[in-house]
């Protein structure tokens, strides 16, 4: 849980400094913006497993707007939104954008926390997830590769025995000939 890398973007100086204080204290890695401008700077040219976001800002980029680039620019971001009571129902509605969960003003930091463990279980069954997928594709393949090897295996096998049945039912050729030409066909496979 404590891999995470996360961006606080709040408007509250006084907000924006608990939440930095106590992600660090939990040993996440934080950066923090004050607006959704400078959370759009940062956010093109970093990548963040988790996007905390005030979802009321001042200006044209607020919560959702972070939300929206967030996840234009990485898919894989989770995004945490907070809010006020009177905005729950925006919060939701923001989740059906791709928000992963909201939290409610006063943050409840042990409520924030387990959320961040959420993610991060989710990452990482994830990561095992892919895991397993290349070493599924890794086995097949290799498992293909065998197989044609071994079904050109065959075939050369079955064309010796051919050449050799051919040989020794010739019916005009002596025993020492028929030796000789089945030796001589052992020699060239």
């Amino acid at each position: 849980m404590k891999n995470l890398s996360i961006l606080v973007v709040d408007d509250d100086p006084v907000i924006r400094r608990l939440l930095e204080q106590r992600l660090k204290n939990e040993r996440f890695h934080v950066e923090v913006a004050e607006d959704g401008y400078a959370a759009e700077k940062i956010l093109r040219h970093k990548y963040f497993d988790v996007v905390l976001t005030d979802l009321m800002m001042p200006g044209d980029i607020g919560g959702i707007e972070v939300l929206e680039i967030a996840k234009e620019l990485n898919s894989k971001t989770e995004v945490l939104l907070i809010t006020a009571h009177s905005s729950v129902h925006t919060a939701v509605e923001a989740m059906k954008k791709g928000a992963i969960d909201y939290l409610e003003k006063p943050i409840n930091f042990d409520e924030l926390f387990l959320r961040l463990d959420k993610i991060s279980n989710v990452q990482s069954i994830m990561k095992n997830a892919q895991d397993l997928q290349f070493a599924m594709n890794t086995t097949e393949s290799a498992a293909s590769a065998t197989i044609q090897d071994l079904e050109i295996q065959v075939s050369r096998q079955r064309e010796m025995l051919d050449r050799l049945e051919t040989v020794l039912r010739d019916g005009q050729a002596t025993d020492e000939v028929k030796v000789e030409q089945a030796l001589t066909i052992f020699d060239q496979m």
